[in-house]
């Protein structure tokens, strides 16, 4: 008797066709799967046009606020921070060396926003008194370099390091003499929705958090086109 006919897939050239037609899916599969993907991973060919836009007026402060690198800047980064965030204290050398490094084309702005602790605000009191001596940024990098200070004598010693007059200091931290000026920092920064510290408006955009250094350096070189 006669053996049945095989099926086509069971024949030679069915399991070549079979084994033909899976290779040509699965790398029709691959193919789509990496264009899908460099669409999500492929850089911007333009930078985001919020860095083109001015820092929101509310944002910027007044003549009262300290700042450091141009008076005509291509850029401009404020930042409100709060001298008892730990975040702050991570990030405050970061953007000091790229206010140096780009002194020429950046002015970078610190404002209060006091709301960590129950002495930030005297905290941000201690520096803006030492800043009537000229000794702000001094005052800034110690109470960050050495956070976790909260009481007022712990403040005055802190401040006798930098040489600074002592009695006239006193004179300006007991009569809490720029509070005026940390509220407003403080008022300004609720109108713009600020949760955290810190937050970074560099030109049009807001950042949030501890931003790490590369990121920062990435935009300004975008922004300044080199």
């Amino acid at each position: 008797m006669n053996n049945p006919l095989k099926p086509w897939y069971k024949k030679w050239w069915g399991v070549l066709a079979l084994l033909a037609l899976l290779f040509f899916i699965s790398i029709f599969f691959a193919f789509v799967f990496l264009v899908i993907n460099s669409r999500d991973t492929a850089p911007s060919s333009g930078i985001n046009p919020l860095l083109t836009q001015k820092v929101p007026a509310l944002a910027i402060g007044t003549e009262k606020n300290y700042w450091l690198g141009s008076a005509n800047p291509k850029i401009t980064i404020v930042e409100f921070g709060d001298f008892a965030c730990s975040y702050c204290q991570k990030s405050f050398s970061k953007i000091r060396e790229i206010s140096q490094l780009y002194k020429n084309d950046i002015k970078y702005i610190y404002r209060d926003y006091p709301v960590v602790s129950d002495y930030s605000a005297k905290l941000a009191l201690a520096a803006r008194c030492a800043g009537e001596q000229g000794l702000f940024w001094i005052m800034h990098d110690k109470l960050y370099i050495n956070q976790g200070i909260s009481t007022d004598q712990e403040i005055l010693n802190h401040f006798k390091q930098t040489g600074g007059n002592e009695a006239k200091f006193s004179t300006c931290y007991d009569a809490n003499k720029y509070l005026p000026e940390i509220e407003k920092d403080l008022s300004d920064g609720q109108s713009l929705n600020i949760t955290g510290t810190p937050t970074w408006f560099v030109n049009g955009q807001r950042l949030e958090g501890d931003v790490p250094y590369e990121y920062f350096i990435n935009l300004i070189s975008n922004i300044l086109g080199t």
